[in-house]
């Protein structure tokens, strides 16, 4: 199974509903709270192309988005596929 990175921040829903999902999916995963680590935020700001919002998801190394980005490949059935490479 890939690994999944999610860069969080506390108290967010997008980032608790991001969570909720790959623990449903058992999904290996470590949550990296950027919010108050200026080096970690930078460094989710590297990777993610300069996106700031929360959550930012990485499967393996390939970019995916926010949590609204995860859900729609959810929908389509994109997202095991990913998750299981």
């Amino acid at each position: 199974m890939a690994h999944v990175t999610l860069y969080t921040r506390p108290f967010c829903p997008y980032c608790m509903a991001a969570v909720d999902l790959l623990e449903k999916k058992g999904a290996d995963y470590t949550e990296i709270v950027a919010n108050s680590d200026p080096e970690k935020r930078q460094e989710m700001l590297a990777r993610s192309g300069g996106r700031a919002t929360y959550p930012q998801i990485f499967v393996g190394d390939r970019h995916i988005g926010g949590c609204d980005d995860m859900m729609a490949l959810e929908r389509k059935g994109q997202l095991d596929p990913l998750l299981t490479a």
